[in-house]
C-alpha cells in the first residue's frame, strides 16, 4: 500500500456556528492581550480614556507574529476539546510571546503558576506591566512562558525540537508553527527531513504549520515569494501532504483552519492506526499546513501615511512614540477598542463565557501541558554500575583499551534496560560506528522510515539510534526530547561540535532561568560525548582539529555546565554514569575512540572522578613529608600519556628531582568555589599545586583556558601550561604533540627551565630532550610514522605496549 492511499474514510464534521462564534471570541480576546502588553501599565481594560501615563515609557515587543499565532493557539483549544488530545505546541516565532503569554492567561494556566497574576482586571495590569519591563518577563517566548519547551530569541530549531518532543511518545501530537522567516534559516532546512525518522509505531506526530505572513524585520520572506507550488513541492519532497489556509476575513479564515486541522488530524490516526493496527510498513505522507494571514494582521493598517499592517512595519511596534504622539495615542486606543474588550472580559476582568467555550480543562490545556514541563514526566535512568563494564588495572599502564568502545557497551546496557520504556535516545551525525559505539546496534538500529537496500546495515524502522549529518537536527532532537521528559546523549567529532554552539547558548540559558522556577521541575542533562578528538586527528588534518568547544562551555553559567576530561577507559565509565544521571546540567565529556593506556583500576577512578582533581602518587617521585619541585599536571587522555612520560623520563634521567603529577578529570575543578559549584577552595588548590612551586600543565585544549580557571588561584608567574595552540596538519599522532609543544621532550625541557637551579645542572638532559626532538622530526619524515622510543613506550612499571603515543 503506497503512503498516499491512506487517506481518511470519514471526515470531521465542520465547525458550527456558535462554535465559530466563540473561537473569534477567544482570538479577538487574545489579540487584545497581545497588543496590552506591549503598550499598557495600567487601564487594562480601557475602562477610561487613554492617557500618555497609561502608556509604557519604552515599548518592546513583536506585533506582527501575534495574530496569526492566536490563531493557531484558537483552534489547537478546539482540536484539543473536541477531541481529547494531547497536544504541544512549539512557537517558532517565538519572538511571538506576548501571544503565547495571552493564550496562558485566558486558559488560567498563567494564574496557576503565577497567582499574583490572576484572571481579573488586577491580574491584567499585572500582566501587561510585567511584560518586556524591568523586573517582569522577558518578550520572547521564555522558560517563564507555560506551555513552552523552546526558547524564542533565536531561530531555526522549532521543528528539530517538535520531532523530539514527538520521539517516543506516541500518544501526542506536536504542533509546530514555523514563520516563514524562520524558514530561511539552515537549522530549520535540515529539519525537514525529520519525516523521515519518525516512527508511526512508537513515536507521535508532528504537525508543521508554516506561517506565510510576508515579511521579517525589514525584508520579505522567501516562503511568501516563492511560487505556491514550488513551495508545494518542496514540502512534499520531504513527506507532506500540503494543506492550505489563506485570508484576511477573520471568519472565513478560522473556518478553513478548523477544516485543515481536522483533515490533518484525520490523516494522523489513519497513518498511526495502519502501522499500530493494521501492520502496515512503508513511508506516510504526514500533513503540513501552509497559512497564509496578513502580517500585524488586525493591526493599524495605515500609519502616518505608510502602510503597516501586511508589511514589515508590523513587526514589532507598529505605533512609535505614542507617549509623546497624540495623533499616535488616538489611534492606538482605536485599534484597542476595535477588539471589544467590554464583550470579551466580564465585570471582574475575566474572560467571559464565549471566550472560553473553546478552552479545554486541566492538562489539556496548552499552558498546562505535562509535556511542556518535561520534568513531571521524567523516569529514573536504569543505569548499570560502571564497574559492571570497567576494565581491570593489574598496573598503570599495563594495559590498553579503546575508552569509547567500552562506552558503547554500557550504553547498549542502557538501551537495553530502556527497551520497553522508550526514554532513551543516541543521537550524532552519522558517527556512531566511527566514535567506537556501535555495540549499540546490537541492542538498538538506527532510525530510518526511508528505503532501505540489501547493502545497508543496521537500519531499523523502530530504532533509537539517531544518526543524520546536520549536528543542528541531532542537538535539536534531543532538546526536544529531553525536554519532554527523556533521556540522552550527543555523540560528536569534537572539531564539529561549534556547529551548534549557539544552540547550547540558548539551552543553557534555558536550563539557568528554569532553576529559578519552582514549578518548572529538573530534566535529564545535556550529554556530549565529544571524541575524534584534537590529538587523534592526525589523518584527517587541520580542519579536524579544534577543542575549543569546551571553552565555549566553560563561558556560560556556571551552575549548569560541567566538562569533564577522563584520561582513561574507566574514569570515562564514572562520569559517563555521573552526566546521565544528573539534572539541568549541560555536561561535556571529551574521550579518545584510540587505544589508551589504563591507568586506574574501576575502584580507584570513581575515587579520583569523586574528587575531581587528584594527585597520582604512584607516577611522582616525591618525597613523604616534603613538597614537590615541581608539579607535572595534566588533563585529558593525550595529555595525561605525555606527562607520564615526562615523569619516567624525569624519574630516569633526574632522579634527585621531586615530580609530583596531578590529574584533573573535572575541568571546573580548578575555578575558586565561589565561581562554580565543583570549584575548590584555595586550600585545597594549594594542597593539590603547592604554593610557590612550577607547574607545568600538559592540557587537552587551548591552554589560556586553564590560565583563565586558575587565574584566582594562582598567586605569581608559577603556572605553564602546555596545550593546543592552532598547530595542526595531517601527520602522526606524537607529531601532532611535537607541533604544538605538548610532548613529553618539552615538558622535560620546561621543566628544566622552571626549577629554579635546575637549568645549568641538567644542561645535558635538556639539550638530550632537544635532541629527541629532532630526531622524532627527521624519523617521521623519513619512515611516515612516530619513532619506536615513542610507538612502543610504557609506563616502566607497566606491562605490555600500548597503541602509538597520543
Amino acid at each position: 500500500m503506497a503512503a498516499d492511499t491512506l487517506a481518511p474514510a470519514v471526515r470531521s464534521p465542520a465547525v458550527t456556528e456558535t462554535e465559530l462564534a466563540s473561537l473569534l471570541a477567544h482570538w479577538r480576546a487574545a489579540n487584545y492581550l497581545a497588543a496590552g502588553q506591549i503598550y499598557l501599565m495600567s487601564n487594562p481594560l480601557l475602562r477610561e480614556p487613554l492617557r500618555p501615563d497609561h502608556i509604557k515609557p519604552r515599548l518592546l515587543g513583536h506585533w506582527g507574529t501575534a495574530p496569526g499565532l492566536n490563531l493557531v493557539h484558537t483552534q489547537l483549544n478546539r482540536v484539543v476539546r473536541r477531541r481529547g488530545l494531547p497536544v504541544l505546541c512549539v512557537w517558532g516565532p517565538g519572538h511571538g510571546g506576548p501571544a503565547v503569554l495571552a493564550n496562558s492567561w485566558l486558559d488560567g494556566s498563567y494564574s496557576e503558576f503565577y497567582p499574583d497574576v490572576g484572571r481579573d482586571e488586577a491580574g491584567m495590569g499585572r500582566l501587561f506591566q510585567q511584560f518586556s519591563f524591568p523586573g517582569g518577563v522577558p518578550s520572547h517566548v521564555a522558560p517563564e512562558t507555560p506551555g513552552s519547551i523552546h526558547e524564542g530569541g533565536e531561530l531555526g530549531y522549532s521543528l528539530s525540537h517538535a520531532y523530539g518532543a514527538a520521539f517516543d511518545h506516541p500518544e501526542l501530537v506536536v504542533a509546530c508553527v514555523i514563520g516563514d522567516g524562520e524558514a530561511e534559516t539552515g537549522p530549520l532546512a535540515a529539519s525537514w527531513a525529520s519525516t523521515r525518522f519518525l516512527d508511526p509505531m512508537h513515536d507521535g506526530a508532528v504537525l508543521p504549520i508554516l506561517h506565510v505572513n510576508g515579511y521579517k524585520i525589514a525584508n520579505p520572506a522567501l516562503a511568501a515569494r516563492v511560487p505556491g507550488e514550488e513551495l508545494d513541492a518542496l514540502l512534499r519532497a520531504h513527506g507532506h501532504e500540503v494543506l492550505h489556509v489563506s485570508g484576511d476575513d477573520p471568519a472565513s479564515v478560522h473556518r478553513s483552519m478548523a477544516a485543515a486541522m481536522d483533515v490533518a488530524l484525520d490523516r494522523i490516526t489513519v497513518i498511526q492506526h495502519a502501522a499500530r493496527t493494521d501492520g502496515w510498513h512503508g513511508t506516510p505522507r504526514w500533513p503540513a499546513i501552509v497559512l497564509r494571514t496578513p502580517k500585524g494582521w488586525t493591526g493599524p493598517r495605515e500609519v502616518d501615511g505608510k502602510q503597516v499592517a501586511g508589511t514589515w512595519r508590523a513587526h514589532q511596534v507598529p505605533l512609535t512614540e505614542v507617549r509623546q504622539n497624540p495623533a499616535h495615542l488616538r489611534q492606538l486606543e482605536e485599534w484597542l477598542r476595535s477588539y471589544r474588550p467590554e464583550e470579551l472580559f466580564d465585570g471582574a476582568g475575566g474572560p467571559s463565557p464565549q471566550v472560553l467555550a473553546a478552552v479545554p480543562a486541566g492538562a489539556g490545556r496548552l499552558g498546562a501541558s505535562p509535556y511542556a514541563n518535561g520534568g513531571l514526566l521524567l523516569r529514573e535512568l536504569p543505569l548499570p554500575r560502571p564497574e559492571e563494564f570497567a576494565v581491570p588495572v593489574e598496573r598503570p599502564g599495563a594495559s590498553s583499551h579503546e575508552p569509547t568502545r567500552v562506552l558503547g557497551r554500557y550504553l547498549a546496557a542502557v538501551m537495553a534496560a530502556t527497551a520497553r520504556r522508550r526514554d532513551f535516545r543516541v543521537v550524532g551525525p552519522d558517527e556512531t560506528a566511527s566514535n567506537r559505539l556501535e555495540a549499540l546496534y546490537e541492542v538498538s538500529g538506527k532510525a530510518w522510515q526511508a528505503e532501505t537496500l540489501p547493502v545497508d546495515e543496521n537500519l531499523d524502522p523502530h530504532g533509537r539510534v539517531m544518526e543524520i549529518l546536520s549536528e543542528h537536527t541531532c542537538q535539536g532532537w534531543l532538546e526536544g526530547y529531553l525536554l519532554t521528559g527523556r533521556h540522552g546523549m550527543f555523540s560528536c567529532y569534537e572539531a564539529f561540535a561549534h556547529i551548534v554552539d549557539s544552540m547550547v547558548n540558548q539551552h543553557v540559558k534555558w536550563l539557568r532561568v528554569s532553576r529559578r522556577l519552582p514549578w518548572r521541575r529538573p530534566v535529564a542533562s545535556l550529554n556530549y560525548l565529544l571524541t575524534s578528538h584534537v590529538w587523534r586527528q592526525d589523518h584527517n588534518g587541520f580542519s579536524h582539529q579544534d577543542p575549543g568547544f569546551v571553552d565555549h562551555v566553560l563561558n556560560k553559567s556556571p551552575e549548569v555546565v560541567r566538562v569533564y576530561l577522563p584520561p582513561d577507559t574507566n574514569t570515562l565509565l564514572c562520569v559517563a554514569d555521573e552526566a546521565l544521571r544528573s539534572r539541568d546540567q549541560v555536561n561535556v565529556v571529551v574521550a579518545g575512540k584510540q587505544p589508551t593506556f589504563d591507568w586506574l583500576s574501576p575502584e580507584e577512578a570513581a575515587t579520583h572522578c569523586a574528587r575531581g582533581a587528584g594527585v597520582w602518587e604512584w607516577a611522582g617521585t616525591e618525597r613523604p613529608g616534603e613538597e614537590p619541585d615541581v608539579v607535572l599536571a595534566c588533563a585529558g587522555d593525550v595529555p595525561t600519556q605525555e606527562v607520564l612520560a615526562a615523569a619516567s623520563l624525569l624519574r630516569r634521567l633526574l632522579p634527585s628531582l621531586a615530580v609530583r603529577v596531578v590529574n584533573v578529570v573535572d575541568l571546573a575543578r580548578l575555578l575558586p568555589e565561589e565561581d562554580h559549584p565543583h570549584g575548590m577552595s584555595a586550600r585545597r588548590y594549594e594542597a593539590l599545586f603547592t604554593r610557590d612551586r612550577p607547574v607545568v600543565f600538559a592540557y587537552h585544549g587551548y591552554p589560556w583556558l586553564i590560565h583563565r580557571l586558575a587565574y584566582r588561584h594562582d598567586r605569581g608567574d608559577h603556572l605553564h601550561v602546555h596545550g593546543y595552540r592552532e598547530a595542526g596538519t595531517t601527520t602522526t599522532p606524537f607529531d601532532m604533540t611535537v607541533l604544538n609543544d605538548l610532548d613529553r621532550y618539552r615538558l622535560v625541557m620546561d621543566v628544566i627551565d622552571r626549577v629554579p637551579g635546575l637549568a645549568v645542572r641538567a644542561a645535558g638532559v635538556r639539550q638530550a630532550m632537544e635532541d629527541a626532538r629532532f630526531r622524532h622530526h627527521r624519523w617521521t619524515r623519513e619512515y611516515g610514522t612516530d619513532m619506536p622510543e615513542v610507538a612502543e613506550w610504557r609506563w616502566p612499571d607497566g606491562g605490555g605496549a600500548a597503541g602509538a603515543a597520543g
